[in-house]
């Protein structure tokens, strides 16, 4: 499963690209507004750091300026990812894009009709949010299963790329289910390091290094 990074934090996109385990790049309206600065700046400087997709979304609601906006963003670095609301005028964009070799997110999927839709126009990320389907008293890793048997069913090549993932739980479900994709915040990424029996063993090693009063260098 390939890990993507939910942020426009290029600090953190940066250290975290370091570890070798980054495979792309999510953003959206919000985080650019969270990170402070503009917006094609941003792009420009992620797709900098990472060899993947880095999705930059469009902003207009209707198609003709959805794709004059991704006609700009294209241009910034080749391996943006256009990234369009699940409407019908996203799905224009989205078939008009991807039949002329743009990779396409599409965003804010909360039904498997949906993601069938969105495959069909193609779509190379479908992107569900198990989290905000979750919050509303729905179950967000069964939206996943239902999108991913549709998918195997018929054989899209779009990819599920598993949205607003709020902890690690979503990211080992997600594998379980055979997501492509799981795109998360930085600090959801960090948790997956982190177990306390590892803690402790670190712990008990340095505890007994520092005993034999060695060094290695």
């Amino acid at each position: 499963m390939k890990f993507f990074v939910d942020t426009a934090d290029t600090a953190e996109i940066a250290d975290l690209a370091a570890t070798g385990l980054l495979d792309g790049v999510t953003t959206n309206p919000s985080l650019i507004h969270k990170s402070g600065r503009e917006f094609i700046p941003v792009v420009k400087e992620i797709c900098g750091l990472v060899d993947g997709p880095v999705s930059a979304e469009v902003v207009a609601l209707d198609h003709e300026t959805m794709m004059k906006e991704a006609d700009i963003l294209r241009a910034v670095a080749d391996n943006v990812a256009i990234k369009v609301p699940l409407t019908i005028d996203g799905l224009k964009t989205c078939k008009k894009l991807s039949d002329d070799g743009c990779q396409v997110n599409v965003t804010l999927c909360f039904s498997a009709n949906q993601a069938l839709l969105a495959a069909k126009a193609g779509a190379a990320f479908i992107s569900p949010f198990v989290g905000r389907h979750d919050d509303n008293g729905l179950d967000g890793m069964r939206l996943i299963e239902d999108i991913r048997l549709i998918y195997d069913n018929y054989l899209f090549d779009t990819e599920i790329l598993v949205a607003s993932i709020r902890n690690p739980i979503h990211v080992l479900e997600s594998a379980r289910i055979g997501a492509d994709v799981a795109t998360m915040p930085p600090s959801v990424i960090r948790g997956l390091f982190k177990h306390v029996l590892t803690d402790k063993g670190i712990e008990g090693f340095m505890a007994d290094w520092a005993k034999t009063g060695q060094t290695i260098t």
